[in-house]
């Protein structure tokens, strides 16, 4: 099992469109794919607290994280609703991840 953390930072003014495209569209294209979001949410403490999204993204390896994106990413509903939602212009600035093994600490 990994764990994916991706960091979202908005273009000043745009989370709104963010946290929409999440509620409206990419959850339901992640459940689309088999992808597990375990944690969602907006920074309220630290740095980008006004401009941050950051969601964990849990799976059974790297290749099956590989396949799952290639697939999302590629997905014409995925891409199609992405322009659509970018219609006013770029919504994120700047996307930070990481991926996470806990193995070694399993027990």
């Amino acid at each position: 099992m990994i764990y994916e953390i991706r960091e979202y930072t908005t273009v000043p003014g745009r989370m709104p469109a963010l946290v929409k495209r999440f509620n409206e569209v990419t959850r339901a294209q992640f459940a689309k794919h088999d992808m597990e979001c375990v944690f969602l949410s907006l920074t309220t403490v630290g740095d980008n607290t006004n401009n941050e999204l950051v969601y964990v993204m849990k799976f059974d390896s790297l290749a099956d994280m590989d396949a799952k994106w290639s697939a999302f990413l590629s997905d014409p509903d995925w891409i199609e609703a992405r322009a659509a939602s970018e219609a006013d212009g770029p919504i994120v600035a700047k996307l930070h991840r990481r991926v996470l093994n806990p193995e070694p600490f399993a027990g």
